[in-house]
Formats: C-alpha cells, sequence, structure tokens
C-alpha cells in the first residue's frame, strides 16, 4: 500500500468531505463521486486492507459485516435486490488500495442491471 494515507483513510479521518449514507466503528459507507448506476455506494472497512483477499485473511468476520451493510443499504436504496463488486489490482480497475464493495442497484423505474455488465 502507499505511504501516504488513501483518499478513504482520510474520508474516515474527517479530511474530505463525503455523502456518508452509514457509519459504526468499523465500517463507513458513502455514495460514489461518480456513479455507475441509479444506486452506487461503496461498504469500506476502517480498517485498511489492500484488496478483498487480503480482508478475507486476516478478519473473515469484517468481511460478513461488510456483505451485510450491503445487504441492509440495498434493501433501504434499491429493493433490496444489487451487485457487490470488489476490484482486486489495477488491471481490473482498482484505483484505491483501500477494500471497498461497490454496492450498485437500481431504483426501479424499470431499469435493470444488465447480466454481462458492470452497471447501468
Amino acid at each position: 500500500m502507499p505511504d501516504s494515507p488513501s483518499i478513504f483513510a482520510r474520508i474516515i479521518a474527517r479530511e474530505i468531505p463525503a455523502d456518508i449514507v452509514f457509519e459504526n466503528e468499523r465500517i463507513i459507507a458513502i455514495t460514489d463521486i461518480n456513479p455507475q448506476a441509479d444506486v452506487h455506494l461503496l461498504v469500506i472497512p476502517k480498517h485498511a486492507y489492500a484488496n478483498i483477499t487480503d480482508l478475507a485473511a486476516a478478519d473473515p468476520v469484517l468481511l460478513a459485516e461488510v456483505v451485510s451493510v450491503a445487504q441492509q443499504l440495498a434493501n433501504e436504496r434499491a429493493g433490496g435486490e444489487y451487485r457487490l463488486v470488489f476490484n482486486t489490482g489495477a488491471s481490473t480497475g482498482q484505483t484505491v488500495f483501500h477494500v471497498h464493495g461497490h454496492v450498485l442497484g437500481t431504483q426501479g423505474r424499470g431499469r435493470e442491471l444488465q447480466e454481462g455488465s458492470l452497471a447501468l
């Protein structure tokens, strides 16, 4: 991981503003500033693991909490249906090396996330 704090660490520390939609002692969730779907939230563990594999190996209970928060937010904002995406590695689109799950969903209106695409 880089020596300087990630953008997510800076959001957690309240150095950078964000639209926080959920927070507890171990997780924060924010709206994505470049949404790829009607609902696009980021669920971020406060402890900085580089990727989902590192998180799963180090703290599987926290990983389960991340998934639970994703479901809770999808229930509130997307009728309980959602796509949960974790990018691992620069070649797959990971730009912030502080693990985070993308919660993608729709708000109805006849729109769907199509199979074979990541978003709308």
